[in-house]
């Protein structure tokens, strides 16, 4: 590869609007189908019983806190072999790709270790119902000990969204979900001479999907991604890489990890009324991921172009890919309100809802999505953030929202009103919201006078 072709990467020269569509468009395709494969994954188990249905409810913020891990460490590979890229440190580029390989490896040895000693622990921990638990520990066990595919997924993705080849990682995404889709009736129910498996088969069918959508992205990554060379022979780690990976990395690991404390302390609160509560909690975190995953697309295409234009020095184009961002997270956000607002009847059906369940998660699909706006701004401020350098101002947006708004507001409102009514619990996510909205303001106007502002 020649260096004038890297000199004419489109992320440094095509119009930002462009740009960023061209880059997130294929991403949001393929994250809309993993929320796709996550709805109808659920709406299998669903037909189990409601039981096996909160079981896999319950066992979201260990599958949030695996994604927080690869997608932490990803956000830190891609913010550093972009940068490099702009700076035309191609040696620096290709150390980012194959430490962040390596790092692969750590993770899912941890996630072994967890799904191996400490599943059963975990959801009795958050429910007494024996059966609940059991469903539980089948799913969650193989889930982690063959995480494997989860993390090489993320990973080759990332490098495919790095050198602007995002087109690539819609392929990956896309068969993986659409593998899992085929496969889950066939392993939960058992059809032709696969016997019955119940929930081990909705997580049979999601760990072979990530598997084969790990096999894809080595391949492209091998065969497409010329940018880069992920050829490991020989390889040692560089601590100095990786250190600048987690500079990064490690503020999105904690901020999308505190997605899983505030999951598990509120399914803890919300257990105090019912298990249909933790039910409706699991499914509206199904259904708002129809919402929220276009967005989180966006990010992905947004990070790499600000990180790309921070390191070539190009400040108009950083700010405009910040503008962009934030108008287009905006727009899908009042399409999920109204969604939310005018159908959530509609979309709990799908789950079988009991009646008690659609009366209850309406009610609070109705309250929780006052606050899409607020989240899709700071989603992009945080992505900005990121993108910039600065991923400690995303990691304390994220535990305001979650940690020091939310979960408080949710006990004393659980408390105030003595555990009588539910709905008023859900208040908690609105008023989160609202405070982190304003910590995004602040952090937002700070990079910007002090990082933004000073490039010639």
């Amino acid at each position: 590869m020649t260096t004038n072709t890297v000199t004419e990467n489109k992320m440094g020269v095509l119009p930002i609007n462009r740009l960023l569509i061209s880059m997130s468009l294929p991403i949001m395709i393929s994250m809309l189908v993993q929320a796709l494969y996550n709805i109808v994954d659920s709406i299998f188990v669903s037909q189990i019983n409601e039981n096996a249905f909160t079981a896999v409810s319950l066992a979201f913020p260990v599958q949030n806190l695996m994604i927080a891990m690869g997608a932490g460490t990803g956000v830190g590979i891609n913010a550093l072999l972009s940068k490099s890229l702009g700076e035309k440190n191609f040696g620096l580029a290709n150390k980012a790709a194959r430490n962040g390989i390596f790092l692969t490896f750590i993770n899912f040895i941890v996630f072994i270790l967890f799904g191996l000693f400490f599943t059963r622990t975990f959801f009795s921990a958050q429910s007494t119902n024996p059966e609940i638990v059991d469903y539980g520990v089948d799913y969650l066990s193989i889930i982690a000990t063959m995480s494997i595919g989860l993390f090489g997924q993320i990973t080759m993705e990332r490098l495919l969204q790095a050198t602007g080849k995002t087109i690539f990682s819609m392929f990956t995404q896309t068969l993986g979900a659409v593998v899992n889709i085929i496969l889950d009736p066939v392993f939960i129910f058992g059809l032709g001479p696969v016997p019955k498996m119940d929930v081990k088969g909705a997580a049979l069918a999601t760990i072979i999907g990530q598997l084969l959508a790990m096999l894809l992205g080595i391949y492209l990554n091998v065969t497409k991604n010329k940018e880069i060379n992920i050829n490991m022979l020989g390889f040692r780690p560089d601590w100095r890489v990786i250190k600048k990976i987690y500079a990064v990395g490690i503020p999105s690991i904690i901020m999308q990890s505190i997605t899983s404390i505030m999951t598990f302390c509120m399914n803890k609160i919300l257990g105090s009324y019912s298990d249909t509560a933790q039910a409706v909690l699991g499914a509206y975190f199904k259904l708002q991921s129809f919402i929220f995953m276009p967005v989180f697309g966006l990010t992905n295409g947004l990070i790499p172009i600000l990180s790309y234009n921070y390191g070539a020095r190009k400040r108009k184009r950083m700010t405009s890919t910040i503008r962009y961002g934030a108008i287009y997270a905006i727009t899908i956000m009042i399409l999920g309100i109204t969604l939310m607002q005018l159908i959530p009847d509609v979309m709990l059906k799908m789950f079988d809802a009991s009646d008690n369940m659609l009366s209850m998660g309406s009610t609070a699909m109705r309250i929780i999505s006052l606050s899409f706006i607020f989240a899709g701004f700071g989603i992009i401020t945080s992505a900005s953030l990121q993108a910039l350098g600065h991923g400690v101002f995303s990691m304390l947006i994220s535990i305001t929202r979650q940690l020091v708004v939310l979960l408080p507001a949710g006990f004393i409102i659980a408390n105030l009103t003595h555990y009588s009514n539910v709905d008023y619990i859900w208040w908690a996510f609105p008023i989160s919201e609202i405070a982190s909205f304003v910590c995004s303001i602040l952090f937002l106007k700070h990079i910007y006078k002090k990082v933004i502002s000073v490039i010639a």
